[in-house]
């Protein structure tokens, strides 16, 4: 990507900040497509104070700062914390128990005592509407007496929110509108703030389960996201800084008042950002397949690009909640560098998924902690140097030395090979959720590159790419913030899901059409310069699962249909002799990407572990060797070269 930004946007910045676990990361992307980048510790306490230290720490002059687009992991707490709103549903009688049936897989297939989680409401708090929708059309009518009992019902529960999921609303909205309206008229004349929300606005797709799961989602999350984004940008005004834009799962970035009021397509703001990062170096590279890791302090984040753009798919769970909406494929997994080693009951090795956070974070950060961490491995092996590194910290040997002895003294190892054993493990955890990102896609990772980024990315590429025979690694630009470059280029987008259960054979291709423009238009209302584009989301008759296949509209269904059979044969190896039916359209439209040129810099700051004068590096590096990036550690493996490129970064090949 590349290229001179709009003229409105003459001597601005885009920023984008990574609130992590650990650190908070600030990339700036300016005018002439340099980027500059800033990193400090995170607050847990106070996330938005993270947002302002690294601000102030990197010196941009509000008047300059076009937007700030900002990914978040406030959901995920929530969810993980069960620390949300309190929520009332309301169901069609007979179907309250949704939630609870779930699909009736185990949480566990080989350990019968594992249970799922609690559903976010509990069935106490579900109110049963007498009324029943069908495929068809209406059943049983909603009466206004039946609207009033649900009424005096919900009210009775005092929620902070109330979640309407009544049966086959995706495909006619009548009953859950006039059952919304009625309960927004009765919590306005008595005063209360108690918000109403609507599957058939949040996911008007079918399944039952799905739907009302995200529905009560937004519900639970949706106050606590109002809260901290009005908050946040409260604070950045008085610093005279814009309301933040905010990542969400999909990839696209919605202003703060947008955001508030979409809080379930948050849950994976955080990692969305890491992976259109990656995306945009691999488009710059011209790769158009590539896997993704990004390592941080407390999680890995695998993902995976195709055509150039991050895969995004339906479904998908967050903390035990299924949220059925787009989303930018991320799997993440507790092996980040601040996950703690121990020991099972069987004696075993263990690393994660506790994590030292950013407070007190690993021993070697000499911060009070002392459990055993993956980066206090690589510290006694002396792949991360002891001394000053940025974001403030400074990296104790003494202190890895002395948390590892809690594994190594047991096993009965030295210290060094705890440390080996250390690391061997959280890469296994990380191969494997490689494996299950791409295998499972029916992509064969062995004749794609690994994009490794964040802080700890670059340090285990190597062994990951060993691990699933591939044999090209890209340590890209900016590695340890690379996320934060994501956020600051992430397009404006809005988004918009029309429900359109239809067999391909009887749908004309003036009605697909229709369709599709009638959703842009109505999603276009008051913007201008959003570039539309349309999926269909299709399978083939009788199946239980679909595909997402880009369409446009003037194209012919048969052309569509052709399309599906091509991408469902690449993911499942076969095709069926079976009517095509589409479910559902997704329609985006996308602001331009603002540009980013990715150039080595004369003095990149990268230098061999044992040199300490900054003396500038050969462009060819074989290993074993490490190198110190400017916020990440790159490691190359014995038998692998590392090539300096002329968009900064470094490409790393076997033979």
């Amino acid at each position: 990507m590349s290229g001179t930004p709009p003229s409105r946007h003459a001597t601005r910045v885009a920023v984008g900040i990574d609130v992590g676990g650990t650190f908070t990361d600030l990339a700036a992307l300016h005018d002439d497509g340099t980027v500059s980048t800033t990193k400090v510790l995170s607050v847990p306490a106070d996330r938005a104070q993270g947002v302002l230290s690294a601000l102030e720490t990197a010196s941009l002059a509000a008047e300059r700062v076009a937007h700030i687009a900002h990914g978040t992991t406030v959901v995920t707490n929530l969810l993980l914390e069960r620390r949300g709103a309190t929520v009332t549903a309301c169901a069609t009688a007979g179907f309250t128990d949704v939630l609870e049936l779930r699909r009736q897989e185990r949480a566990a297939l080989y350990d019968l005592s594992q249970q799922h989680p609690a559903p976010l409401v509990s069935r106490e708090r579900i109110v049963p509407v007498a009324e029943r929708m069908g495929p068809e059309g209406v059943i049983a009518p909603l009466t206004d007496d039946a609207i009033a009992a649900a009424v005096d019902a919900v009210l009775q529960h005092e929620a902070e929110t109330v979640a309407i999921t009544l049966l086959h609303a995706y495909g006619d909205t009548t009953h859950e509108q006039r059952l919304a309206e009625a309960l927004r008229a009765a919590i306005a004349q008595r005063g209360m703030a108690t918000d109403v929300v609507t599957s058939h606005e949040v996911l008007p797709e079918i399944r039952e389960y799905e739907r009302m799961a995200t529905t009560v989602a937004e519900a639970y999350a949706r106050p606590a996201v109002r809260r901290y984004l009005a908050g946040l940008s409260d604070r950045l005004a008085q610093q005279g800084y814009p309301a933040p834009r905010v990542m969400t799962s999909a990839g696209g970035t919605l202003s703060a008042h947008d955001a508030a009021r979409h809080a379930a397509a948050l849950a994976l703001s955080g990692p969305a950002g890491g992976v259109t990062g990656a995306a945009a170096i691999a488009r710059t590279l011209g790769v158009s397949r590539a896997l993704t890791i990004d390592i941080g302090g407390t999680s890995a984040d695998v993902g995976l690009i195709e055509d150039g753009e991050p895969l995004v798919e339906r479904g998908g769970g967050v903390a035990g909640i299924p949220i059925a909406l787009p989303r930018v494929l991320v799997e993440a997994v507790a092996a980040g560098g601040g996950s703690i080693a121990w020991l099972d009951d069987g004696g075993a090795l263990r690393a994660g998924p506790h994590s030292a956070g950013a407070m007190p974070g690993p021993a070697a950060y000499d911060r009070g902690g002392e459990q055993p961490t993956v980066t206090d491995a690589h510290v006694v092996l002396g792949t991360i140097a002891a001394g000053e590194w940025s974001g403030g910290v400074r990296i104790s040997r003494e202190k890895a030395v002395a948390a590892l002895a809690r594994v190594a003294t047991p096993l009965g190892v030295s210290i060094e090979r705890a440390a080996e054993a250390i690391i061997a493990t959280a890469d296994a955890t990380m191969a494997r959720a490689l494996r299950r990102v791409s295998v499972e896609r029916g992509v064969d990772p062995r004749g794609i590159p690994l994009i490794a980024f964040g802080g700890g990315g670059p340090l285990h590429a190597c062994g990951l790419a060993e691990r699933l025979g591939m044999r090209q690694v890209i340590v890209p630009p900016h590695a340890g913030v690379l996320s934060a470059v994501g956020l600051a280029l992430a397009p404006e987008r809005r988004e918009r899901l029309t429900s359109c259960v239809v067999e391909a054979d009887a749908w004309s291709d003036v009605s697909m059409a229709a369709v599709l423009e009638r959703a842009a238009r109505e999603l276009a209302a008051g913007a201008t310069n959003l570039e539309p584009r349309w999926w269909l989301r299709a399978r083939y008759v009788g199946q239980g699962y679909e595909l997402d296949v880009p369409v446009a509209p003037g194209e012919a269904v048969v052309e569509v249909v052709r399309r599906f059979e091509a991408r469902h044969e690449g993911r499942t190896g076969f095709t069926l002799d079976r009517p095509v039916e589409f479910i559902s359209a997704r329609t985006t439209l996308s602001s331009t990407p603002w540009p980013v040129h990715f150039v080595r810099p004369e003095r990149q700051g990268e230098i061999p572990m044992d040199l300490d004068d900054g003396r500038a590096m050969s462009r060819t590096l074989q290993g074993p060797c490490v190198v110190r990036l400017p916020d990440a550690t790159m490691r190359v493996a014995p038998g692998w070269t590392a090539r300096a490129l002329e968009t900064g970064g470094w490409m790393l090949e076997t033979a």
